[in-house]
Formats: structure tokens, C-alpha cells, sequence
């Protein structure tokens, strides 16, 4: 199988998350609490396998990390079990550097 996923810079994703697309953290706890983008979804990338079922093949589906190795590996498994994921070029960096808002769970600012 093709393990080639398709790759997307942060000026085309989307602007919200939630009703019909999925933005993926697969970083871990320590940087998703200084801070996300709002509305993604967390799971950290050694638990993607036992938490797949969270994930909803329905939406469209984009993943992200810290500057897009991680993503990359996780998108290219998650293309061999029946999703159709797109990584996010350049991670959160690329993310604040276009100007998203970056959060934390309380809703404050958060930082990359």
C-alpha cells in the first residue's frame, strides 16, 4: 500500500473545527496544555492505536504535531487503517506563524 499522504499547509485547512472536520493533536500531554489549536481534538501519538474508535472516519481529518514528523507517521497509519488523513505542513509552528489563535483548556492563551 502507498503510504504517501496528502500534505497541507495551515492556509488551507479550515477555519473551525468540530462539525464536519478534525484537526488531530498528536502531540504529547505537556505540549498540548501549554497550548492547542481551539477545537482540535488530542490524542497523543503513542496512544493513536488504542484509541482509534475516537477518532471519526466520517470528517475530514487533518493531523498535527510540533512541526510535522510526528503527524506525518501517525496520518500515514491511520491511511493504512481505512482513514483519509491530510498532515499539516510545518506543525503548530507553521500554525502560529500563519496567526492562528493558540489555547488552553481553559480557554486563556497558550503558546507553542
Amino acid at each position: 500500500m502507498d503510504d504517501s499522504v496528502p500534505q497541507v499547509d495551515v492556509p488551507g485547512l479550515p477555519a473551525e473545527f468540530g462539525a464536519d472536520a478534525i484537526l488531530l493533536d498528536v502531540r504529547e500531554d505537556d505540549e498540548w496544555q501549554r497550548g492547542h489549536a481551539p477545537g482540535a481534538q488530542h490524542i497523543p501519538m503513542g496512544d493513536v492505536p488504542a484509541r482509534i474508535h475516537e477518532i471519526d472516519v466520517d470528517k475530514e481529518l487533518y493531523v498535527i504535531c510540533h512541526a510535522g514528523g510526528r503527524s506525518q507517521r501517525v496520518a500515514q497509519y491511520l491511511l493504512r487503517e481505512g482513514y483519509e488523513p491530510r498532515n499539516v505542513s510545518g506543525g503548530m509552528l507553521a500554525w502560529t506563524g500563519a496567526g492562528r489563535p493558540v489555547v488552553t483548556d481553559d480557554g486563556g492563551p497558550g503558546s507553542v
